[in-house]
């Protein structure tokens, strides 16, 4: 099992619950970030039912944090609205990345003014 890719769909499935709505678009993308790892269907499906707890996030590399970070601010955009609920959540898993939580105001006020590259080498340098 990637214990991982797992991982990252849990807190996405946590945050496409964070403003009280899961939105077809949030639940489209989490399937398709679980395809693209292959990872089974029938597994994300039990974690939406059921989402575990949030463990510990340390252990992952400088790459692994910023996808699960950038993951993140995807699903928030995903259905064109951007909930006070969503932006909290997304500011405690930063930090439970080892991100300052100001990394969410940042790649707020700037997503689709910058290219993911540009992204991961500020998060990575400055607010990591």
């Amino acid at each position: 099992m990637d214990i991982v890719t797992q991982a990252q769909l849990n807190i996405l499935i946590q945050l496409a619950e964070a403003d009280k709505h899961f939105a077809r678009v949030e639940r489209e993308m989490i399937l398709r970030i679980a395809r693209e790892r292959n990872f089974p269907e029938k597994q994300v499906l039990q974690l939406i039912r059921n989402p575990q707890p949030i463990e510990t996030l340390g252990a992952l590399t400088p790459d692994q944090k910023f996808e699960y970070l950038m993951s993140c601010i995807d699903l928030i955009f995903a259905d064109h609205n951007v909930f006070e609920s969503e932006v909290i959540f997304a500011k405690n898993i930063a930090i439970k990345l080892g991100f300052k939580k100001s990394v969410i105001d940042y790649f707020i006020e700037n997503y689709q003014k910058k290219t993911p590259e540009e992204f991961r080498q500020i998060a990575l340098s400055e607010y990591l």
